[in-house]
């Protein structure tokens, strides 16, 4: 019987250390990834973190309970919208996302219909 391909070439090893090289090579590779993937302490210890989506810490209580009211109100439309174009079990799970947004956001109803709205004083 002919066999259809080849026997593969014969390996000696695989071990990425066959030579000096091979070892100066992975040591550069390792420094590399070090490089890009683990900052330093000095770079960890000075970053800023980026305040473009900052709230403002002055902001009253019940402006930030009404954004969040309306972000999950809006959640929950989408995920509503998207539960509708996919198929099971995929389905289930967004519909058990957005009732966990829908319960947030009677919780953050709930918390606004406690808040007393405090009235500025009226000047005589």
């Amino acid at each position: 019987m002919i066999k259809p391909t080849p026997n593969p070439p014969q390996a000696e090893s695989t071990s990425p250390y066959e030579s000096l090289d091979s070892k100066k090579l992975h040591d550069a590779a390792e420094r590399a990834l070090d490089h890009y993937l683990k900052p330093s302490a000095a770079a960890v210890r000075f970053h800023k973190p980026s305040s473009m989506f900052q709230v403002v810490p002055d902001m009253d209580n019940e402006s930030l309970l009404v954004h969040a009211c309306e972000s999950l109100a809006s959640a929950s439309i989408m995920t509503s919208d998207i539960a509708a174009y996919v198929e099971s079990p995929q389905r289930q799970t967004i519909l058990a996302i957005q009732q966990i947004i829908m319960l947030a956001e009677l919780a953050v109803n709930r918390v606004l219909d406690n808040v007393e709205i405090s009235q500025p004083a009226a000047h005589s």
